[in-house]
């Protein structure tokens, strides 16, 4: 027996599947997702499962895990005490930004709090010129000083990020070795690392989110790691990336920001596979489970990948009003709430759902687990969409006097009805991700009417014909493992890494030499990175691209 294991962690719900790589069987497990430490909800799954006939643990030979603990660490601003230290004069660059307004018209326009505070944000005494020369030497005295401001103020984790340092590492590798002497087991993050391209917003924002994460992301692997090996699981650990591709634990805590929606990848790779079967080439791939809504356009089971993304918007759908990152994700969009959202009637009197979530705890009104606020589940179960005596696979049942109690609440502020509460929820939710849609697929100049919507996630069925009546799809397929589609995605993502790097120059100054030694330099270390989480060398593979203006 040989079974492989797809872990998948959301806002609300633990999924778990696990396929027999020879015979295509499988199981599921959904689970409530736990807190303060999710791998507890994980290893309860896994105990139930190994207790059914033919599941053993000693069999399980992969193991794939997806989580979204690096983007909620970074909305919720719960991540490392973090320090970022930077060339002299440019420590108030995560402020400044890019000097632009995301909506000029937003008198009262709000930008994302900076992760580190100016207080914990150093200089030292250095200077390199675009290409990489000395124009300054690194200050000795200045380095130390810094050294010891890291020390006193009891920093966690630090992020290096030096004017041009994509460019030369020495500054920066100079900088960890002296930081590493001061702060023993601190751990430092390089920009020249983690993010080694042009553009100094960019780059330190992309630098200082891997450090504010770093500590907590290592904890979190290591205890998940401990956890599966107490229930007898020896397989490696590999962990989903933002582009579609997993990699080793350790490179997962070397570069954590590249996490960031590693979880929903897991169900844009499920719907596209899915979609393929079905002889489909043009698919939606629309994942709605607890928490949130995510789609993505897939072309003959192609994912688009964007390398700028952004994290924690100050508000949720306004593009510019996040968190740059200079991480290669696939390019998908959080199109609306999931089914822990709670409905609200807005500052203006009028009905709205989400952004808050009701999570796994106290969760949804009908949950009966402490919670009373109105949700969108709560609206699918008073309409008939959900079996109150049969939902996570029977294992939980569902109050519908709960639910129409807690709708009753909004229902009074407009003299209507539970009922009448609970439709318009469910059409103010498929509107409002209908509409988020067809602005992401015009952006993209693709006509969705050509395209199938595949659904995932627990809520995704539910909605998937609302939203595609209203897209004007006349396909929509549903998998019979949909609800676990996140997790069984992640059993069919490759090992894979993407490096990058800036060279700047006139065309026709153009060294191809250089060019080449940075392509051999960015190939050498691909290739150690998945040979080490476990690719034989002959199997190795690179695609190139280039970025050219």
């Amino acid at each position: 027996m040989a079974f492989a294991l797809g872990i998948d962690i959301g806002g609300t719900f633990t999924d778990i599947v696990v396929v027999d790589a020879f015979t295509g069987a499988f199981e599921v497990v959904k689970t409530l997702t736990t807190y303060p430490d999710p791998s507890e909800g994980v290893l309860d799954g896994l105990s139930e499962l190994f207790t059914r006939p033919g599941m053993s643990a000693q069999d399980v030979t992969r193991v794939i895990h997806g989580t979204t603990l690096v983007t909620n660490t970074l909305i919720e601003r719960k991540g490392a005490k973090t320090a970022l230290v930077t060339t002299q004069g440019f420590c108030d660059a995560l402020e400044i930004g890019r000097e632009g307004r995301y909506d000029i018209y937003d008198l009262r326009m709000q930008l994302p709090e900076p992760l580190v505070e100016r207080r914990y944000r150093f200089e030292v005494d250095e200077r390199l010129n675009p290409d990489g020369s000395v124009r300054s030497s690194l200050n000795t005295p200045s380095v130390v000083a810094v050294c010891d401001q890291l020390r006193d103020a009891g920093v966690e984790s630090v992020g290096v990020c030096l004017l041009h340092a994509y460019a030369n590492p020495e500054h920066e590798t100079i900088l960890r070795d002296a930081i590493a002497d001061h702060l023993p087991g601190c751990p430092v993050t390089l920009s020249s690392e983690v993010a080694p391209e042009l553009g100094e917003f960019e780059r330190s924002s992309t630098t200082v989110a891997n450090a504010y994460v770093q500590p907590l992301v290592e904890r979190y692997l290591r205890s998940l790691g401990d956890g599966l090996a107490n229930t007898g699981v020896c397989a490696p650990l590999h962990v989903m990336l933002s582009n579609g591709g997993t990699c080793s634990v350790e490179t997962a805590e070397a570069f954590p920001v590249r996490l960031v929606e590693s979880g929903p990848c897991g169900g844009a790779l499920a719907a596209a596979e899915w979609g393929r079967k079905a002889g489909l080439d043009r698919v939606l791939a629309f994942d709605m489970g607890g928490t949130t809504a995510k789609a993505v356009l897939t072309i003959e089971g192609t994912f688009p990948v964007t390398t700028e993304s952004e994290v924690a918007r100050v508000y949720r759908f306004k593009r510019g009003s996040g968190l740059p990152l200079l991480v290669p994700v696939l390019d998908m969009i959080e199109i609306g709430a999931g089914g822990g959202s709670i409905a609200h009637v807005n500052a203006l009197g009028l009905p709205a759902v989400g952004p808050e979530s009701a999570g796994s705890s106290p969760g949804p009104a009908c949950y009966d687990r402490g919670g009373d606020r109105p949700t969108v589940t709560d609206a699918d179960l008073l309409l008939g969409y959900l079996n109150p005596d049969y939902f996570l696979g029977g294992s939980m049942s569902l109050s519908v006097d709960r639910a129409w109690t807690a709708l009753s609440s909004v229902a009074d502020q407009f003299g209507g009805d539970a009922l009448g509460a609970a439709h318009g929820i469910h059409q103010l939710v498929n509107e409002n991700m209908a509409s988020a849609a067809r602005v992401h697929a015009a952006e993209r100049g693709v006509d969705l009417r050509s395209f199938a919507l595949v659904a995932t996630g627990g809520a995704g069925p539910v909605h998937a014909c609302g939203v595609a009546s209203r897209l004007g799809i006349d396909r929509v397929l549903v998998p019979p493992i949909a609800g676990v589609g996140s997790a069984f995605g992640l059993l069919l993502a490759p090992i894979s890494f993407d490096f990058a790097r800036s060279y700047v120059c006139r065309v026709e100054d153009l060294n191809i030499q250089r060019l080449r030694s940075l392509l051999d330099e960015m190939m050498t270390s691909g290739r150690e990175v998945v040979i080490g989480a476990g690719v034989a060398d002959a199997d190795v593979a690179f695609e190139i691209a280039a970025d050219i203006r």
